[in-house]
């Protein structure tokens, strides 16, 4: 069965920084995209960043400059480095992996990103 399976969120500092990895298994070939997600209490779930097999990325307004979306060679394994953390960035990231643009997103399950003093 294909899993997503994040790790890399926790508690850090106002300024700190914190690196999201998300491995996919059992997805077989055919990655168009990947992805991150967060979803904040009482808040719509956002996309965060995204990036194509072919390497094109896309970033939420507001993480623009501070996060960094990246990939491995196979589209396997998504990354998000967050530097610059500040309180509004404290939600449940998400990432996803989608096979193509016909297909439906396959999603982790979420790990809780924290950004407190």
């Amino acid at each position: 069965q294909v899993q997503l399976v994040e790790s890399g969120g926790g508690l850090v500092q106002p300024g700190g920084s914190l690196r999201l990895s998300c491995a996919a298994s059992g997805i077989g070939f055919g990655v168009a995209a990947m992805g991150w997600y967060r979803q904040a209490p009482g808040q719509q779930r956002e996309l965060v960043a995204s990036i194509t097999s072919g390497g094109g990325t896309n970033y939420r307004n507001s993480v623009k400059g501070r996060f960094t979306i990246s990939r491995d060679n196979n589209n396997l394994t998504v990354y998000l480095q967050m530097n610059s953390l500040n309180p509004e960035d404290t939600a449940v990231y998400y990432c996803y992996v989608r096979r193509s643009i016909l297909a439906l997103p396959y999603w982790g399950q979420g790990t809780q990103v924290t950004v407190s003093s």
